[in-house]
């Protein structure tokens, strides 16, 4: 297949280097990243001003963009190529429960599918980051596999790695999204007290079997499918309901 590879870490980021590497060893693959870390950029595009790819070396490209701008141009005119998967990552740092609203690497993988590809998203869920290896044979794995999978056209894979060596992987299991205590409080600024600072994601909440952070927890790749409608289908006769009564 041919493949195009993104991320939210940038181009120079250890994780799509491995990524890279090992998708080309069955695959053409090619690059098209932000510069720098574009993380938490959910799926934004940049639309106030042009923006101009660097071809760093043969089938690498670095953009000024968020992952959303380089997927998008990638499969819209900037390459007059024909790409058949879309794979984002490999993220440093997991992508669980309610971080996929704000994931600049999900992001890309929704853009590929918005612009009509299988997409999936993948990241190595620790902070450490010690077994980048680990999850670059799983995304070969999987892709290897994703010819056979019977997904609807909607339908993106968001895929977390635990951060240990292949041997303590302990399996695939299908999960759902999982859910985050509220966020901690922003921080002020220690050198500028009018500034601040978004504050950390909240801990787990919901982490019970099936979710998404239970797998991670256990050793097992999580592999979660997300789809873009995101309509709260049993809440439109309510909502329908409520509307009758507006003057």
């Amino acid at each position: 297949m041919k493949i195009l590879i993104s991320n939210d870490d940038g181009f120079d980021a250890q994780g799509i280097k491995i990524l890279a590497q090992y998708l080309s060893q069955d695959h053409e693959v090619v690059v098209v990243a932000p510069n720098e870390n574009k993380s938490a950029s959910s799926s934004s595009l940049t639309l106030n001003r042009a923006l101009q790819p660097i071809e760093v070396e043969k089938n690498i490209y670095s953009v000024d963009a968020t992952p959303s701008d380089c997927v998008h141009l990638a499969l819209s005119g900037m390459l007059d190529e024909a790409f058949d998967l879309v794979v984002t990552g490999i993220n440093f740092g997991s992508n669980l429960g309610d971080d996929v609203i704000y994931s600049g690497t999900v992001a890309g993988a929704i853009e590929g599918r918005f612009l009509g590809l299988p997409s999936l998203a993948i990241s190595l869920a620790s902070w450490e980051g010690e077994n980048f290896d680990t999850a670059g044979v799983i995304a070969k794995q999987l892709v290897a596999q994703i010819s056979h999978a019977q997904l609807s056209h909607d339908t993106i894979l968001n895929i977390n790695v635990p951060d240990v060596a292949l041997a303590d992987i302990q399996g695939f299991q299908t999960t759902r999204l999982g859910k985050r205590h509220q966020s901690e409080k922003s921080v002020m600024d220690k050198d500028d007290m009018s500034k601040f600072w978004i504050g950390e994601n909240g801990k787990e909440a919901d982490n019970g079997v099936g979710t998404d952070f239970h797998a991670i927890a256990n050793r097992f790749v999580s592999v979660t499918p997300l789809q873009i409608d995101l309509t709260k289908y049993n809440e439109m006769d309510t909502i329908s309901t409520w509307l009758q009564a507006v003057k």
